[in-house]
């Protein structure tokens, strides 16, 4: 690790910043110990002297590493005490504040806190801790006279090693994937748009290091157009130290200067200008970082003198490089396509030698694409080290290594490394901290920011740019940067180049540590006891056996739960209370902590002790509140609970989160009262620095309106989404003069992001809703404004991208007005709108955009929704030609066709509830969408059929079609493009039909038919299906027997609920791929007899079956015969008993099993290994191989205390629906990760309560669920 790539420096410099603090001064002299915070101070400064030395020298040499390391470590202890000096400072000061005003709120809830310690004792105990850093300090300084480390008299440069320079020469016939690029900008290059007056354009490629930004300019400029069109060409490779002489005196040379000595910069332009007067050239400058735009404007002073035409063609990482000189346009160079990277990649491991290429992208291709993350260097590196390599295990074991990450064996991170050096230090440690994050992780940029302010990285900076605007900042130079990139679908969301994370994890050595399940106990343990911020990857159950490792990381300062994906509220993961309670009181230091989406229930009141905690996430936890203790976190800046769905309080004590700054209660319904001090809307007013979201309900209460303009929103520059809400009652006691006038006086600040107004009572809307002031909004809502009579004119917001209008009984009429109003006749109305949704419009008639002063609307809607507006009859807009999603329910036929009309390249269809829909009026609809490739239909009861016979075979670009109770269907005939088909609850349907064509090719790959009861099952055996992948038939009533057919690639068949169906073919499954099915299951078919269960070990590739309420089904299954690759079987309420099963031979592959009992289960226990069994135990073992085993419905079983002590690879298990077992396996329970028991015994749910005997051991199982 580079210690000194890190920010080590930074970090000093903050600790020298803390010591001065007024408050700790204060302090520290009134305990007593002032002499030693002066002697620290005093030995750090030497220290910091030496810093840029040591960060040069440690590259070479291993002490010098070593030193910093120690140098690291030592830093942070200072950190923790420094922190717990500001720590005391404050509480003495709310001590004072509180005894001098006992009367008042916080008063009451400040006596909670401990006895303060007496002034003496404090300062002898931080005393010690001083002179015993002090001590060490001196020793660091002692190591550093022996290493020669030499103080910062000058300041130099800490980059590395300036990379080699490139030339303009390029061999085309190795360059892959390239070619659709150079087009692209070989027609920009030679043509001749010019940027103003001037007679040269610049143009810029702009992308990550080793995307191959060099290559295309080299491929443009030996491009034989290029040499053709201008007569003079220069290439100079600028690199990261930026020169105006020396890159002036290299282009002079490269368009055919003499070698001559020029004494001033003035000199060598005059003579650049003269090689360069009348003539049309082209200038590369290659990999060009540097930002200041004097020095750009000097250097291209000689270039004005050019033909027009000329250009100047940029190279950079940067995209602030490109708008600094003034680029015409950016052109941001991809990732190679899949394809296109296993080329190349094939193409440097052959080398024309390599016999094993093609056999090794078979089998790896993916994971090398993954790994290289399809840039062209990484591909190209790793291509050359593989080809060394003679055979294919020698492939493989570099595949399963980390080879091209080492410093000497690859050009990769090192060529990345560059864009890290020319960070400034503050953003360095910003850009680190991101190694906790896993890779393909979808970054949040708020998030990102609250962690770097709890971590200390971001400063209160003068004037009005608080700590979060900085952080914002910090994060958008990196953006510029491109260490991160937006997400293609959701733009708010960004990730990071999977080269870029393991950069990240190549500086930060043992003070990081992102667990992710690959690194063995000791190891753990190693690297636990050295590392300060940690963070690990989420599974179900793993994080006991983590946490409690975590008391080897005493030096903890952050702990993260992570995951890939973005979670859900509903995603949950799981933990046991008790360890929360054993392991928090050991961290003592963490300033962040996030434990969001674990199963936690309990705060332990040790939570209190976490003094320098700056960050909490307990984000959609089960916490029903918070303890007293939490009063305690005087440096809590970011308390985040939202999702907490049981949370119904919060302690007293909340106001005496004095440095709190951001709360999030979002989604915590049962939360019914706040301790915040805040009753009234007026009590907001001195909330001066509230930031992010702010929530307002109750508005209808107030009836001053003197106390909305106190609030003074306008000047709460922070809050970035906004929501204000009335009661949903309209009633007589509602106001609505005082309501507009409440509204008007809580105007926001201008740049807010998102605004909803919801269940407003006023007759319209104030001004300031939708003003053009307001360029930052991106998302409007208005909903439940019943009293209004017209909308707002936002057509002229230029950011607004989504729109949602709903219950707003009181509008008739929507026209030009809507749009806005325009100075410029060329305007076009909401020029940015993505998303635009009515619904539940109940006296709307008519929308219309004719008149008023535009050309346009809607040019960027790609979603229309308009639900619910019954009366709508009239609708007259322009063509939407960007329209992509078209979603009209409950709506007459007139905006249907209207909607239809305007949507040429609709390509989702979703409709439903649609009065007058006909046969005949829905084929002429859908006959106007060709384009469409999802198509949805529900609810519309006269429609018999979709389309004739004839119209299913014509070419459509159909794919997926969902039909959803349409009562009156007859038949549906299948087109012949469909992919995916879904019909539910159309009990009239008699027939499907499929296309017979020969010559087709047979695309349907998922068919789901449900509540059907009049649908026969003959057309299964038609060929167009023999293409189906998964079948699913569930409650088709008139289904008796199941057709042999031929469902060659099927691999998931579901028949479920078909009550009349007697008969699955016998003769060895012949409408079965043996192959191909993975998973089968048939359940809850009661006249089911005949069943091949004797083939059932041919199904070779399945692994899921599910046979389950058949009770017709013939007695002698299960008979022992099961597939060989099962793992998961679920089984029961079958004509055979359980107890007279006998032995089942399970397959070893099979981990989980789910038992279904019944009333004839007849099991008093489970068979108890080598032992013989009884007529009341059940005749067969359950397998040892499982990790999973639900028992449910067994009404005699009694014990599980013998017939399940050989599972010893089992970690969760359900028992439900025992109504008599008394016991569990004890010796079992400390090893479950899970135990769920419901509606068994009395007795049994009293041992495993508290104080019952199994409660100290069940008590540590993560998931935990006794009813």
């Amino acid at each position: 690790m580079a210690i000194g790539e890190l920010f080590i420096g930074e970090f000093i410099s903050s600790l020298f910043d803390k010591v001065a603090s007024g408050d700790l001064i204060s302090l520290v002299q009134s305990v007593g110990i002032h002499t030693e915070l002066n002697k620290l101070r005093t030995s750090l400064a030497p220290i910091r002297a030496v810093l840029v030395d040591a960060g040069e020298k440690r590259i070479k040499d291993t002490s010098v590493q070593l030193w910093l390391n120690k140098l690291q470590h030592l830093a942070y202890e200072i950190d923790d005490i420094l922190d717990d000096l500001a720590y005391e400072a404050m509480r003495r000061r709310l001590d004072q504040e509180s005894n001098a005003s006992t009367s008042n709120n916080m008063s009451k809830v400040l006596k909670l806190i401990p006895t303060k310690f007496h002034a003496l004792t404090y300062g002898r105990k931080m005393s010690s801790k001083l002179d015993e850093i002090t001590t060490t300090l001196r020793e660091l300084i002692e190591e550093k006279n022996i290493l020669g480390l030499n103080d910062n008299s000058v300041e130099r440069s800490t980059r590395a090693s300036r990379r080699l320079e490139e030339t303009s020469l390029v061999d085309e016939s190795k360059i892959i994937g390239r070619e659709g690029d150079k087009e692209a900008l070989l027609g920009k290059l030679l043509g001749i748009e010019s940027s103003g007056n001037q007679n040269v354009n610049v143009m810029s490629i702009v992308g990550l290091g080793g995307i191959g930004k060099t290559t295309l300019a080299q491929l443009l400029y030996n491009d034989d157009k290029v040499i053709k069109h201008f007569e003079l060409r220069s290439w100079v490779c600028v690199s990261d130290e930026f020169d105006v002489f020396t890159t002036s005196k290299a282009i002079f040379k490269d368009v055919g200067g003499d070698d001559r000595k020029f004494e001033t910069l003035n000199q060598l332009q005059v003579a650049l200008s003269e090689k360069l007067s009348n003539k049309k050239f082209l200038l590369v400058l290659d990999d060009v970082w540097n930002e200041n735009y004097n020095e750009w404007e000097l250097l291209q002073r000689p270039f004005h003198v050019g033909s027009p035409g000329s250009k100047v063609l940029v190279t950079t990482r940067k995209d602030m490089v490109a708008s600094v000189m003034d680029s015409i346009q950016a052109y941001p160079l991809e990732l190679l396509s899949n394809e296109d990277a296993l080329s190349l990649f094939a193409q440097n491991a052959s080398g024309g030698q390599n016999l094993h290429v093609n056999r090794i992208l078979e089998l790896h291709g993916e994971d090398i694409i993954k790994k290289c993350g399809r840039l062209p260097l990484a591909l190209r590196t790793l291509g050359r080290v593989f080809r060394k390599k003679s055979d294919v295990e020698e492939w493989e074991e570099l595949l399963n290594s980390k080879i091209w990450n080492s410093h000497n064996q690859s050009e990769i991170l090192p060529a990345l490394k560059l864009s890290y050096y020319d960070l400034p230090p503050h953003l360095k440690q910003m850009f680190v901290y991101c190694c906790l994050f896993p890779k393909d992780y979808m970054f949040d940029k708020d998030e990102l920011v609250l962690l770097w302010m709890a971590e200390g990285f971001l400063c209160e900076l003068n004037g009005n740019n608080s700590m979060e605007s900085f952080g914002q900042e910090c994060f958008e130079e990196l953006v510029s940067r491109l260490f991160f990139q937006h997400l293609t679908i959701d733009k708010s969301v960004y990730t990071m180049h999977d080269l870029l994370n393991d950069l990240a994890r190549s500086v930060v050595g043992e003070f990081f540590l992102m667990l992710d399940g690959k690194m063995d106990v000791d190891h753990r343990i190693e690297a636990l006891d050295k590392c300060h911020h940690f963070s690990f990857i989420r599974d179900e159950y793993g994080a006991n056996k983590m946490f409690k490792e975590l008391k080897f990381g005493r030096h903890l300062r952050t702990l993260l739960a992570m995951s890939v994906t973005r979670l859900k509220s509903w995603n949950t993961f799981y933990i046991s209370n008790s360890v929360l309670v054993e392991v928090l009181p050991q961290l003592q230091f963490l300033r962040a902590l996030s434990l969001a989406n674990y199963n936690i229930t309990e705060v332990p009141p040790s939570i209190g002790t976490l003094k320098h905690l700056r960050y909490l996430n307990f984000s959609n936890t089960k916490i029903t509140c918070l303890p007293e203790q939490v009063g305690y976190l005087h440096n809590l800046q970011s308390l985040l609970l939202s999702g907490c769905d049981e949370l119904s309080s919060l302690p007293n004590s909340f106001v005496k989160l004095i440095n709190l700054r951001h709360l999030d209660l979002s989604h915590t319904e049962k939360l019914n009262k706040l301790s915040l001090g805040i009753v009234g809307v007026s009590d907001l007013k001195g909330v001066l620095h509230l930031q992010g979201q702010l929530s307002i309900k109750g508005l209808h209460k107030v009836i001053n309106v003197v106390e909305a303009k106190e609030v003074k929103l306008q000047q709460k520059r922070g809050i970035c989404d906004l929501r204000m809400e009335w009661s949903e009652v309209f009633d007589d006691s509602r106001n609505k003069v005082i309501e507009y006038e409440v509204l008007e006086g809580l105007r926001p600040f201008k740049k807010l992001r998102s605004l909803q107004v919801l269940y407003y009572g006023g007759t319209w809307f104030p001004s300031w809703v939708g003003d053009l002031s307001f360029v930052c909004l991106t998302q409007l809502t208005l909903h439940g404004c019943r009293s209004c009579t017209c909308l707002p004119a936002l057509g002229h917001l230029p950011s607004l991208k989504e729109l949602f209008v709903g219950s707003m009984d009181g509008l008739e009429r929507l026209n030009f007005e809507f749009l806005g109003r325009f100075n410029s006749r060329h305007a076009v109305a909401f020029p940015s709108l993505e998303i635009l949704k009515f619904e539940d419009m109940q006296s709307w008639k008519e929308w219309s955009t004719s008149g008023g002063d535009i050309v346009g609307a809607f040019p960027c809607l790609r979603v229309i929704t308009i639900h619910g507006c019954p009366n709508l009859g009239v609708v007259a807009i322009e063509l939407i030609p960007s329209l992509r999603v078209l979603h009209v329910k409950s709506c007459s036929l007139m905006v249907l066709r209207s909607m239809v009309g305007v949507s040429p390249s609709t390509v989702r269809l979703i409709m439903g509830d649609i009065k007058g829909l006909t046969d005949q009026l829905c084929g002429e609809v859908l006959e106007h969408l060709n384009t469409v490739e999802f198509l949805k239909i529900s609810k519309c009861n006269e429609l018999t059929y979709l389309w004739e016979p004839e119209a299913a075979t014509r070419e459509v670009l159909l794919k997926e079609v969902t039909i959803v109770s349409c009562e009156r269907l007859k038949s549906y005939n299948c087109p012949s493009s469909i992919v995916k088909l879904k019909i539910y609850s159309c009990h009239s349907l008699a027939s499907l039909s499929f296309p017979t064509m020969e010559g087709l090719t047979f695309t349907l790959k998922y068919l789901d038919i449900r509540y059907c009861n009049n649908l026969e099952i003959s057309w299964l055996v038609n060929n167009f299906l023999s293409s189906l992948e998964c079948l699913c038939l569930s409650d088709l009533r008139n289904v008796r027997l199941f057709p042999e057919g031929c469902l060659v690639h099927l691999t998931r068949l579901v028949i479920d609920g078909c009550y009349n169906l007697e008969s699955i073919p016998d003769d060895g499954y012949g409408f079965l791929p043996f192959f191909c099915l993975r998973k089968l299951e048939i359940t809850d078919c009661k006249n089911l007899k005949s069943f091949a269960y004797e083939h059932l070990q041919n199904l070779e590739s399945l692994e899921v079956m599910k046979i389950i309420t058949c009770p017709s089904l013939d007695c002698s299954f299960p008979c022992g015969l099961w597939p060989p690759n099962l793992r998961e079987l679920s089984i029961g309420g079958l004509q055979k008993s359980v107890s007279e099963w006998g032995m089942q031979n399970f397959p070893t592959s099979l981990v989980t099993l789910k038992l279904y009992g019944g009333e004839n289960s007849r099991v008093v226990s489970f068979a108890k290994a080598l032992e013989d069994t009884t007529t009341s135990t059940s005749t067969f073992l359950l397998p040892s191989s499982l990790t999973s085993l639900r028992i449910s419905s067994f009404v005699e079983l009694e014990s599980l205390s013998e017939g399940l002590q050989h599972l010893t690879c089992l970690q969760r298990l359900f028992i439900y629906e025992c109504c008599k077992l008394k016991d569990l396996p004890d010796t079992l329970l400390p090893s479950l990760s899970c135990l769920s028991v419901s509606d068994c015994s009395l007795e049994l749910r009293q041992n495993c309560s508290r104080n019952g005997k199994y409660w100290p051991i069940v008590s540590q199982i993560p998931r935990l669920e006794i009813k």
